[in-house]
């Protein structure tokens, strides 16, 4: 009787660990399908823009998947910025990214929790090269530029 329960038990283990090795794989290509989706959308994208790192479920306000940059983009929680965030970590006006001479700029306007480029806090202008990650409040933006 002991011996059958186990056998029992044990057919039931391996079809469970068989379902959960499924579910993982399942995971891992809809997470690489996600990441090509997202990414073929700007194939055709000419110039520079903010690509959004969070994951938009996780945020309790509506933000678009990316931003793009034309000569000069701005960001706070005030209605009159491009992006427009109402994150109580954000200010009314947090920063700026500028075009100047083909090379694009930040600079934090003052911000009260500070605008950081790679982990480092930027206090006066900095310039962006591809694949700075810019980080406001718990936002996170991928700089790309495609020029």
């Amino acid at each position: 009787m002991v011996m059958k329960m186990f056998n029992i038990i044990s057919i039931l283990a391996k079809y469970i660990f068989v379902f959960i090795i499924y579910m993982f794989i399942f995971l891992i290509i809809r997470m690489i399908y996600l990441d090509i989706n997202s990414l073929s959308k700007h194939e055709n994208f000419k110039g520079a823009y903010l690509k959004l790192l969070n994951r938009l479920e996780d945020l309790p306000y509506k933000l678009n998947d990316s931003y793009s940059i034309e000569e000069e983009i701005s960001l706070g929680r005030n209605n009159d910025n491009d992006i427009v965030l109402k994150d109580p970590y954000i200010s009314k006006h947090h920063f700026r990214i500028v075009k100047d001479e083909n090379e694009y700029f930040i600079e934090d306007l003052n911000s009260s929790n500070g605008t950081y480029v790679n982990g480092e806090r930027i206090i006066d202008v900095k310039k962006l090269t591809y694949g700075d990650i810019i980080k406001v409040g718990n936002i996170e933006f991928m700089f790309i530029n495609q020029e």
